[in-house]
């Protein structure tokens, strides 16, 4: 997959990132039946992301995508393609992550979101957004926290516009 991105704006060193704890990820750009796209809105820090989180262990990515996809946003997914990878060097978490981002659509019937206490604590409530907004959307807003201004709101713009507009719209 292609490397779209390495974020590494606390400026951790190659050997200081060789003894941090690795994290392999799934992202998607999930479109529906409309043409809307999938948002996870995390109300307690004001912003945006893209649907997906971290691949378990004996776990492959589209696996681990499409349950991801089913807990944070209620939907069986079918992954179409793929977006590109992002490399993250968290230095606030010891963590070398690495997020493999692809485009998918909804098969199915929309359900509920199955979040866990700590993405309730934080405020997650799922949004679907029709495509030509969302960029404007992400790219307007100043996150509260530290993770999501330096980590989370550049990755997922930066997956955002190498995916739009999506496969069907245009592109190919």
């Amino acid at each position: 997959m292609k490397l779209l991105l390495t974020l590494n704006p606390e400026g951790v060193s190659e050997k200081e990132v060789d003894g941090y704890g690795r994290r392999t990820a799934a992202r998607a750009v999930v479109v529906d039946g409309e043409g809307k796209l999938a948002l996870l809105h995390v109300a307690r820090h004001g912003y945006y992301k893209l649907p997906g989180g971290g691949v378990d262990e004996g776990e492959d990515v589209a696996e681990a995508l499409r349950r991801e996809c089913l807990e944070e946003i209620g939907c069986e997914v079918e992954v179409k393609g793929e977006v590109g990878m992002v490399v993250e060097w968290r230095k606030m978490f010891e963590l070398h992550q690495t997020s493999f981002c692809f485009w998918a659509k909804v098969k199915g019937e929309k359900g509920k979101p199955a979040f866990t206490d700590s993405e309730l604590a934080n405020g997650f409530e799922m949004v679907w957004v029709e495509a030509d907004k969302v960029l404007p959307l992400m790219e307007k807003l100043s996150p509260a926290n530290q993770e999501g201004r330096i980590y989370i709101v550049p990755r997922d713009i930066c997956l955002l516009k190498e995916a739009l507009p999506l496969p069907g719209e245009g592109r190919g």
